[in-house]
């Protein structure tokens, strides 16, 4: 294995942004397609300030054969060329040991996994295997469903071999039927993930989660506001040209106005005033909580009653009418009271699932007691 040349000093360049810091942005197009597409588009992206790594996927994993998979090793000299004429960093998607190989062989050691490859332990781990002990930056992108526990073994299996830095990189979760976003965000996933990693640097691709340009600068606002360390956009300098993914890529001109209008919050001090007054509302919140507990155990109390009910009676657990009427009614008080109905439909969707799950275990309970009175 050869390995590409080191990081500066500071090879760690996302962990270096918390903090209130500007984020780490990558940016460039979704496939290197010819050398005057990556330098002319490197060099756009690189004529303003804030973009530290250019992006070109090399190896494009399709849906379906026949459409355009990428150019191959034949491009890795284009991104050299590009990171050596605009200083810069160079990054690719690699899939296979081969793929690593070539990246490094070719003087390149930034690059990310894909969430194709996530999905798959066996993949993930021959490429820690062919990254083992290289003095690397590696990304790794959300599988394409909403699995936590896949996505961080794949961040541990890398982090246990490469020497750089491994980080996350939240690029959505695939769903079916027609909606919003290309990948819906499924925020709560990152924030998961941030909650049992923390030191696991986390970035965010809205170009893959918004798959539209109008909707790119709020998903990119949005993982800023949830502190994430940088950003990957997708930016080709003609994007209605582009052979993958055009629908969805923004030009170099488009991507600095986007970067200029972020908002970075902050996480320094606040002013003794302001501190406590956070103290106070964050009490406030703990006590509602209190209450909001209370009532659940109160709510799977009663469904207790209702599983001996339905025992005795040898009636079904679901009742599908029930079920609509919930749906109905709660959605309609909460939306009275400014809920939204998304997050109202998944906290009665859960709370609906445990009920019925306790009332199962109560009928399942009496059953048992009748079976060993009657033995």
């Amino acid at each position: 294995m050869v390995q590409g040349e080191h990081f500066p000093q500071s090879s760690a360049p996302f962990s270096t942004c918390r903090n209130g810091k500007r984020p780490v942005v990558i940016a460039g197009p979704c496939s290197a397609e010819s050398r005057d597409q990556v330098l002319d588009t490197a060099r756009l992206i690189q004529a303003q300030p804030g973009v530290s790594f250019l992006r070109a996927g090399l190896w494009k994993p399709r849906t379906r054969p026949n459409s355009f998979e990428g150019r191959g090793t034949e491009a890795l000299p284009w991104l050299v060329e590009a990171q050596r004429e605009t200083g810069l960093k160079a990054m690719t998607e690699v899939a296979t040991p081969e793929h690593v190989e070539a990246v490094l062989k070719a003087g390149l050691n930034a690059m990310w996994v894909g969430a194709r490859t996530t999905v798959s332990p066996f993949a993930v781990q021959a490429l820690a295997d062919a990254l083992k002990g290289v003095d690397a930056m590696v990304l790794v992108k959300n599988p394409m469903h909403g699995d936590l526990k896949l996505w961080m073994g794949a961040i541990e299996r890398l982090h246990t071999s490469v020497h750089g830095e491994v980080g996350a990189l939240h690029r959505g979760f695939s769903s079916y039927g027609s909606h919003e976003f290309r990948n819906a965000p499924m925020w709560e996933i990152p924030i998961a993930l941030r909650a049992e990693m923390p030191e696991v640097p986390l970035l965010c691709d809205p170009s893959h989660i918004a798959g539209r340009p109008e909707l790119i600068q709020d998903v990119a606002q949005r993982a800023m506001n949830l502190g994430m360390e940088g950003l990957m956009l997708e930016s080709h300098v003609d994007p209605t040209c582009a052979l993958s993914d055009a629908e969805q890529q923004i030009t170099p001109a488009q991507l600095h106005q986007l970067l200029a209008s972020l908002e970075i919050p902050t996480t320094g001090p606040e002013s003794h005033q302001d501190r406590d007054a956070l103290e106070g509302l964050r009490l406030q919140i703990d006590s509602v909580d209190e209450q909001l507990m209370r009532l659940l155990s109160r709510r799977m109390e009663l469904a207790k009653d209702i599983g001996v009910l339905k025992h005795r009676n040898r009636w079904s657990l679901l009742s599908l009418a029930r079920w609509r009427d919930i749906i109905a009614s709660r959605t309609a008080w909460g939306s009275d009271l400014g809920l939204n109905p998304e997050f109202l439909e998944k906290i009665l969707g859960s709370v609906h699932e445990e009920s019925i799950r306790v009332q199962g275990d109560e009928a399942n309970q009496r059953r048992a007691q009748q079976d060993s009175k009657g033995a």
